[in-house]
């Protein structure tokens, strides 16, 4: 067994995310018997000495069926009508399912804004941490009858993986109807008479060449792509990741021998460096000189007013920003420590030319991470 494999069998922290499709159906909502199959699969891990966390699709499945729609909507008002029934069907099946374990199960809703925001990002952690301490087991799912195409996550995949972190999680399971991550659509056969190849070990971007990502199904927003788009962000953060099929739960629970695994980076980043990167929402644009992108992208240095040759979007002192350079390519994001308005006075000027107040660094390189 490689190393990653056996890191993601030992972990004792888990975030394990299921996918719309490993629970529900068009037709009949929420399938109760994979459900159990799952939960069983979970209770295993979790008796076997690990903490686990559920990530867990299908709101909006569970509440097509009883709403009698045809078809997974796609109008805000009727996703968000399906998720109210839904949420409450799939938390009454999840905490049934456990309680044949004993186990008590609780729901945790979560919003964008509550990862980006930082007091609610704090909060969200706090809960998922004293769950964990009272021996509950945590499902969490994006808050669909709320979040509107401006503040949601885009797919549960993403939501895992912030969780993951959030949580300070040793190993993420991505569980769905796929059984890894391929270099092509395995299901057809291209014009030389070759299938896809299972690509069994992701250890950096070499190892992704070639590979063609698909969009998500009738059931699910996810697909292969959001799928390799969380992994990697997850694996950046310091976590690695195994994706494989929900029908394999319980051998990817037990030793993670099946699947594509996903090597984490060396080093995990700090919560905040995590935040800035991946979870705070950009408030404006600072437009770099090519200096200041070496010195900030390449040599993490701070941010000097004189290395700005322009200003976009209103933001305040603590908020993210992202630094772009000439083209508008980003090439990093940061927590400024002015104004807009301030710093619209001090493109392009040196320190030594501004008020004593406004020579400290525009933004510090504590607080930059380059992307």
């Amino acid at each position: 067994m490689s190393d990653v494999r056996e890191q993601i069998a030992r972990a004792r922290s888990i975030v394990v995310k299921i996918g719309s499709s490993a629970l529900t159906d068009l037709h009949d909502g929420l399938d109760r018997a994979r459900l159990d199959r799952l939960a069983d699969a979970l209770e295993a891990r979790m008796r076997a000495g690990s903490d686990v966390i559920v990530v867990s699709s299908g709101a909006i499945g569970a509440g097509i069926a009883p709403l009698g729609l045809k078809k997974r909507p796609t109008d805000l008002a009727t996703k968000q009508a399906a998720a109210s029934v839904g949420q409450l069907a799939l938390a009454h099946a999840w905490g049934t399912s456990f309680h044949r374990y004993n186990r008590t199960v609780g729901q945790v809703l979560l919003t964008a804004d509550d990862i980006s925001n930082r007091a609610h990002h704090a909060n969200a952690q706090r809960t998922l941490d004293r769950l964990r301490l009272l021996g509950a087991v945590a499902v969490v799912n994006e808050n669909d009858t709320v979040a509107t195409t401006e503040i949601r996550f885009g797919d549960n995949d993403r939501l895992a993986a912030l969780v993951a972190h959030l949580a300070g999680a040793d190993a993420l399971v991505l569980l769905s109807d796929v059984d890894g991550l391929y270099d092509g659509d395995p299901r057809k056969v291209d014009a030389d008479g070759r299938r896809a190849r299972l690509i069994s070990e992701v250890h950096g971007p070499e190892d992704l060449d070639g590979v063609i990502a698909g969009s998500g199904g009738a059931l699910g927003t996810g697909g292969m792509a959001s799928k390799l788009a969380a992994a990697r962000l997850s694996a950046d953060a310091g976590v690695p990741v195994l994706l494989a099929a929900a029908e394999q739960a319980a051998q990817a629970l037990a030793d993670a021998s099946v699947g594509t695994v996903f090597a984490a980076r060396p080093e995990r980043l700090s919560a905040r460096r995590f935040w800035v990167r991946h979870a705070a929402d950009a408030s404006g644009r600072l437009v770099l000189d090519d200096g200041a992108v070496t010195a900030v992208a390449r040599r993490r240095r701070s941010l000097l007013a004189a290395g700005i040759v322009g200003v976009s979007g209103r933001f305040y002192d603590g908020d993210v920003v992202e630094l772009v350079d000439t083209t508008g390519a980003v090439r990093a994001r940061g927590v400024v420590a002015y104004d807009s308005e301030d710093i619209a006075l001090m493109v392009g000027r040196s320190t030594t030319d501004l008020a004593p107040e406004l020579r400290r660094p525009v933004i510090h390189a504590d607080d930059l991470v380059a992307v």
